[in-house]
Formats: C-alpha cells, sequence, structure tokens
C-alpha cells in the first residue's frame, strides 16, 4: 500500500500546511512482493485516509487505474483528464496528481516501484519515460488486449502467494512487462503513425530532465551531448513541435508551477531552486511564459484547491 513519507497520517511536505502537497513513498504490505501492487478502486478507497484522493499528491511510485465502469476526473500536472469505462490512467514518479470523485468509478490499480522491472530493458524504458501520455482509451483488440493482461496481472497478484517469493515476483514482473508493452504499442489508424524520435531528442529530453534546475541554454546542452545547437532544435521541432528552448523552459515553468501550487517556499527560493541568481529574473520569465506573475499563479491555485 501507499503511505506518506513520515509517520503522521497527515504528513505534508514543506511546513504541514493543509494545501500542501502529499508527498506519497511506496511501501509493500507485508507478504506481498516487493516493488509491486494490484488492487481495486474500491480497496484504494477503502485503505486511504479520509480526504487524502482529492488532495495534491506526488508519487514516488508509478500509478495506473484502469477503469472499468463510471466517470469521473483526474488532473496531473494541472492537465484535467476525464476517465471512463476503458480508460488507463498512469502516472509516474515525480507527478503530481489529485483524484476527482474516486467514489464513481471501479477499476483496478496497479502500484509499482521504479526499478521493479528490469532496469535498463526497453520495456523499463518505456516505462519510466515521463512523456509518454498520462491518459489512453484503448479500443476494439487492443481494449481486449489491455484488459486480458491487467485481469490475469490481477489473478497472479492475489493466487501467487503459494509460490516462491522470488518466482512470484518474476510472475508478476513478465505479466507487468506485457501490459507495458501492450499500452505504448496501441493500433493507430495505417499513415497515422508517428515515426520514432530521433536519438539526439531522446538524449536531450534526458538531459533535460537531469539538469533543467542548472542550465536553461541549448548551447550548455549541446556542448554536453557533443551535437550542434541547430541539430537539437530540429530534433526537438521534429518529435515534440516546439524548439529545444522552449522544450527547456516549458520544463522548468512545469517544475515553478509545481512548487507554487503544492509548497510553501518563498517565491525567490524557488527562483533559486530553478536555478535563476536574481528573483526579478525569475518572476519576469515565469510571467512571460505562464501569463501571469508567479504570486498570483499560487493564489489561483491554492483557491482552486480549496
Amino acid at each position: 500500500m501507499v503511505k506518506k513519507r513520515h509517520e503522521c497520517t497527515e504528513a505534508v511536505h514543506g511546513t504541514g500546511e493543509p494545501d500542501g502537497i502529499v508527498e506519497l513513498t511506496y511501501r509493500p504490505p507485508p507478504g506481498t512482493p516487493r516493488g509491486i501492487e494490484v488492487m481495486t478502486v474500491a480497496e484504494l478507497r477503502a485503505r486511504a485516509p479520509e480526504g487524502l484522493l482529492p488532495r495534491p499528491q506526488r508519487l514516488d511510485f508509478h500509478q495506473l487505474v484502469v477503469v472499468d465502469s463510471g466517470a469521473t476526473s483526474h488532473t496531473v500536472d494541472f492537465t484535467g483528464y476525464w476517465l471512463t469505462e476503458g480508460s488507463v490512467l498512469w502516472v509516474r514518479p515525480g507527478q503530481v496528481q489529485s483524484f476527482g470523485d474516486a467514489a464513481r468509478i471501479e477499476g483496478t490499480v496497479i502500484l509499482a516501484q521504479p526499478g521493479f522491472l528490469p532496469p535498463g530493458s526497453p520495456v523499463a524504458a518505456l516505462a519510466d519515460d515521463p512523456f509518454h501520455p498520462v491518459l489512453r482509451q484503448p479500443v476494439g483488440t487492443d481494449r481486449e488486449a489491455v484488459t486480458c493482461a491487467v485481469r490475469h496481472l490481477a489473478a497472479d497478484f492475489r493466487t501467487g502467494a503459494g509460490l516462491p517469493a522470488d518466482v512470484h515476483a518474476d510472475v508478476l514482473r513478465h505479466l507487468l512487462s506485457v501490459l507495458v508493452l501492450r499500452l505504448a504499442h496501441l493500433t493507430t489508424p495505417v499513415g497515422s503513425r508517428v515515426p520514432a524520435p530521433a536519438d539526439a531528442f531522446l538524449r536531450f529530453r534526458a538531459a533535460v530532465e537531469r539538469d533543467f534546475a542548472t542550465t536553461h541554454r541549448v548551447a550548455d546542452y549541446a556542448r554536453a551531448l557533443g551535437y550542434a545547437p541547430r541539430t537539437l532544435s530540429r530534433a526537438t521541432l521534429a518529435a515534440a513541435g516546439v524548439g529545444a528552448k522552449e522544450f527547456i523552459d516549458r520544463r522548468v515553468v512545469l517544475e515553478a508551477k509545481r512548487l507554487l501550487a503544492h509548497s510553501d517556499l518563498a517565491v525567490v527560493r524557488i527562483g533559486e531552486r530553478l536555478g535563476f541568481e536574481d528573483a526579478a529574473n525569475f518572476s519576469k520569465f515565469f510571467q512571460q511564459r505562464a501569463g501571469v506573475a508567479p504570486g498570483a499563479f499560487r493564489e489561483s491555485a491554492r483557491g482552486a484547491g480549496r
């Protein structure tokens, strides 16, 4: 199951104010395979402390919600999603989520720690890619295949207690791999397939995720990766639809929004954490790209969550 980072039931990141983010850390229940847990949405509702699910939560694990019936909203990193029958929601480590009315849906919840799938394997790379879609809506034979994979995983989680622990974990690892591969390769109409991103973009994307708080300059990434800045810009435009500089800036803005909405850090401290030496420069950067001053964004985000 999932517990707060601290032992107290209402532990909150930062000062502990009620509108702060809840940091959720994965801790396997006794007697279950380490690294993965499968439950129903009803079980999640019953086990979550009162009032937790609608609050902003940052996960340190993967969470998949597969909806069997009903409909509700769900927010991940300031983007709203509508979950309906057949929806597959995938929240990855580091992302901030909040449930809508979880009582309005039924289905399956899968929790998995980073590293449960074989590190360095192609399937682990697919699972850990933070840029893969948050919401998928399989149809037709794709939905049938995903549903079968989920049910098989849930059944083996429930019935595998008689197996040796390492064998049970391996069975679940293989079944989770099947589900990940199915979700990553859903059928698209002929002629609409998007070509695989160039290696230059994949390396640039990984570097930005690692270093966006250290440098915001395309030239620095180009130098570190051994590409010309124009090469990175062309590759990023082809894969993400924006230039390399815009890609970096969007990642910085996302983290700024997370910290403004879900922490009590002063604006000047947030700017410092994101690599701005001057608070005025951070405020100007944020307003230009978010269309609102940092303080106003914080006030709006906090007000919307109440």
